[in-house]
């Protein structure tokens, strides 16, 4: 057993345990593994344990492992292939729509209307629409991407409008509090807003992904009710 199984089933150890800790089914919380700066080697130690989902926050990192791993899928199964999901998780600049289009298969940090009109208008015909959440900066961090709360719902009607796109929720990144209490209380805030647009009737479809939590925070996140978490060093290893 190497230790990223080792660690994975320590992570999904813990969202049981909080999931249960929170009255709810464990099924309900995702895992994303976030692998950024680390190699292809370490996502396919995560893939033989079962782990298909990955978050990478450098896009050009990030496509070259999609490529890489592209033949080692293929190979896997008695000649199944394994198919794997990639998110890009990090700060999406207008000169990286096309990358990122061609190559993930969600989005979760579009903050700006033009870097969804681009992500629609170059998402190849060929492939399945992208899918989006929106990143807010629920507690105004000043080195945090993301739409401020009061700007979510409108451009939750323009993204939804576009074409090669589907919304699924919103995605946060606060800043880490002083202690259980105060995590879950950011956390809540983010969960309302999710709500409160659901509510809203402006979705033909109501959003169903909450990505919220860490490393350090994912109990709080799963109790405030984040039905993704993204965890990268308890999983692979500090940077």
């Amino acid at each position: 057993m190497t230790t990223i199984v080792r660690n994975l089933q320590l992570v999904r150890d813990r969202i049981t345990t909080a999931c249960v800790a929170a009255g709810r089914n464990p099924a309900s919380v995702r895992l994303l593994a976030v692998s950024k700066t680390f190699g292809a080697d370490a996502v396919i130690d995560a893939a033989s344990d079962g782990q298909r989902t990955f978050g990478e926050n450098y896009i050009t990192e990030g496509v070259e492992k999609i490529t890489a791993l592209r033949a080692w899928q293929g190979a896997q199964a008695l000649g199944a292939a394994i198919a794997l999901e990639w998110h890009c998780i990090g700060p999406v600049q207008s000169n990286k729509t096309r990358l990122v289009a061609e190559h993930f298969d969600w989005v979760q940090s579009v903050d700006r209307l033009k870097i969804a009109q681009r992500l629609s208008e170059q998402r190849p015909p060929d492939l399945p629409p992208l899918q989006i959440c929106l990143q807010v900066n629920v507690d105004g961090g000043a080195n945090k991407s993301g739409l401020a709360p009061d700007g979510v719902l409108a451009l939750v009607r323009e993204v939804s409008q576009l074409p090669r796109l589907v919304l699924r929720g919103l995605m946060a990144i606060p800043e880490p509090g002083a202690d259980f209490d105060a995590d879950c209380a950011v956390h809540a805030r983010t969960k309302a807003i999710f709500d409160e647009i659901n509510a809203s009737g402006v979705l033909p479809v109501p959003m169903d992904t909450l990505s919220m939590g860490m490393t350090t925070d994912l109990e709080a996140a799963i109790h405030s009710g984040s039905t993704m978490v993204r965890v990268g060093t308890a999983i692979f290893g500090k940077r």
